[in-house]
């Protein structure tokens, strides 16, 4: 098996499933006051403080989740409730991962005013155009760092420091679901008020995320109940997947920048490959080296895509969340008409090899052959 779908989710690394599997065994309830409730509040307490330290964050400012879906969910509702009461405008990009989207788009059928900056002509999204749609009425605004579907980096830092300088009463919220632990990130250099973790996107297991929330920023719960997570986040917390979260974290912690390299060396191969054999690259190369959007044109993604899957290779056609639909995203980045139903998305891991990447391109060169003739 080749798997080149690491934005849409990672294989666990030993270390993960190795603390999933303890923290079922350690089955209290942190909350219960006995021994084995005290054990559990442990892992989880490790598990919280690996993470805000691989965040450069203090522990109190790490909150568990579900998912980065709730984490985006919580942080922009949030803010539309508690800044959104005096002033009714969000900036966000129109790139946005679906979680960030929908929300956006809910609260604009609810009165808010939203403005989504788009990519120029050449792809990028910048941070003049960012700063330049905020006023003094906008109460968030919400930009992911890396996009899931190119690998285009946001200019958060430049971004949101003028924001923050300019518009303090602006609540400031980043997705870095694709760039924690891949791309060399603090909160503090980042400038966000309110960033989304997720730990299936860096070989932890699903069904756990994290919200960072700065100190002394205030949003109401998502969620009431028992009062867990200092009453942010009621529910029984599932220990093991936080573990299997925190032992991810500590484990790729170690290599940020050697997995950087390695990912950017693949990057490198295989837009050379596409480009000596015609196959177009729509990645910028300032991109992410771990997300590269490609096009083989005149075949249909989904019909390579399988192609491919009979060959023991795994790709996407786009974000994992579109199932199979059209993405918008693609179109907003420039990339052209004809090139925009034969888009595939190749995102790495560690794992990966130079020697993946021939195969794969080998098997594109062949579908190009047989399914052309099939037509």
């Amino acid at each position: 098996m080749i798997y080149f779908d690491n934005a849409a989710t990672t294989k666990p690394c030993e270390a993960a499933v190795a603390a999933v599997c303890k923290g079922l065994e350690d089955f209290g309830n942190p909350s219960s006051l006995h021994g084995l409730g005290l054990a559990a509040e442990q892992h989880r307490e490790h598990a919280r403080h690996i993470i805000a330290q691989a965040l450069g964050a203090a522990d109190e400012e790490i909150f568990f989740t579900s998912c980065a879906t709730e984490s985006s969910n919580t942080a922009i509702m949030g803010a539309a409730h508690s800044v959104g009461r005096r002033k009714k405008k969000i900036v966000t990009t129109a790139v946005e991962h679906p979680s960030v989207e929908n929300c956006c788009k809910a609260l604009e059928d609810g009165g808010f005013t939203v403005v989504r900056v788009a990519p120029r002509e050449d792809g990028a999204v910048y941070a003049e155009d960012i700063i330049g749609a905020v006023d003094d009425d906008t109460c968030l605004v919400t930009c992911m760092h890396v996009n899931n579907e190119t690998g285009a980096v946001v200019p958060i830092e430049k971004a949101f420091r003028a924001i923050r300088k300019k518009y303090p009463q602006a609540l400031l919220h980043c997705d870095c679901v694709q760039s924690f632990m891949k791309l060399p990130l603090t909160a503090k250099k980042l400038g966000a008020d309110l960033i989304s973790l997720s730990a299936h996107k860096i070989h932890g297991p699903k069904g756990i995320g994290a919200l960072y929330i700065r100190k002394g920023v205030h949003i109401p719960p998502l969620m009431l109940g028992g009062g867990q997570e200092k009453g942010f986040r009621s529910g029984t917390e599932s220990i093991p997947l936080i573990m299997g979260f925190g032992a991810a974290c500590e484990e790729l912690s170690k290599t940020v920048d050697e997995r950087y390299r390695h990912a950017d060396e693949l990057r490198s191969c295989l837009t050379k490959r596409c480009k000596d054999n015609g196959i177009a690259v729509n990645s910028r190369p300032d991109a992410s080296p771990y997300v590269v959007s490609i096009a083989v044109k005149s075949l249909r993604s989904e019909v390579l895509l399988h192609f491919l899957e009979q060959r023991g290779i795994y790709v996407s056609s786009g974000s994992a969340c579109s199932k199979g639909k059209k993405s918008s995203v693609i179109a907003e980045f420039h990339v052209p008409d004809e090139l925009r139903d034969s888009v595939l998305r190749i995102s790495f891991s560690a794992e990966n090899t130079a020697a993946e990447i021939d195969e794969l391109i080998d098997s594109v060169l062949i579908a190009q052959s047989s399914l052309a003739k099939i037509r």
